[in-house]
């Protein structure tokens, strides 16, 4: 079997347009290695700068990690971007998440009746072109999540949408898989 070839170049310091370099480095220094994503999303350095501050955003927001893994779960599998899968999978194992919420999350599901209220308000907004019905809004708010917080909600799912469409539209290889361009630099 062929290893997946990424359709863009996927980026590091060295490679990446001058613009990218600032974002790369602080990514680097949070993450120690530098996700496939983010090496090709370097391409662009405003896709980048822009990615990095809706995130950025968001991490200072009212929802917990286990709400934005299952969001983050849920989007990857919808879209079919199995890097965003393995990541968000790993991330919500090694926070303590079991494996029977895992597969529930990736069917916008949860055991937990709050996070399937939302999730299933979330599902929805991705399944149809109307939005989510009127019903499953109510059974969100009447779960407990505030409107702030189902903003929010909808704000990971759209980050978490362009990191997908990202991985699909470029092929991009799951981290840690061997990837050609990689090691054609590397020799």
């Amino acid at each position: 079997m062929n290893p997946r070839i990424s359709r863009f170049q996927i980026h590091d310091e060295l490679t990446a347009p001058e613009g990218s370099v600032p974002v790369l480095r602080g990514a680097l220094s949070a993450a120690g290695q530098l996700p496939n994503f983010l090496g090709v999303l370097a391409g662009s350095p405003a896709a980048l700068r822009a990615y990095a501050r809706f995130r950025s955003e968001l991490r200072n927001g009212h929802l917990d990690a286990g709400t934005q893994a299952r969001i983050a779960i849920a989007v990857a599998q919808h879209h079919g971007s199995e890097p965003g899968l393995r990541l968000h999978t790993r991330a919500a194992r090694s926070a303590g998440m079991g494996l029977d919420e895992v597969a529930r999350a990736r069917e916008f599901a949860s055991g937990d009746r709050r996070q399937d209220a939302l999730l299933r308000y979330l599902g929805a907004l991705l399944d149809g072109p109307d939005g989510p019905p009127v019903h499953l809004h109510e059974e969100a708010r009447e779960a407990g999540w505030s409107d702030e917080q189902l903003l929010e909600a909808i704000a990971y799912v759209a980050l978490e949408t362009f990191t997908a469409l990202v991985n699909v539209a470029g092929e991009v290889p799951v981290d840690g898989s061997e990837e050609e361009s990689r090691s054609l630099r590397a020799a």
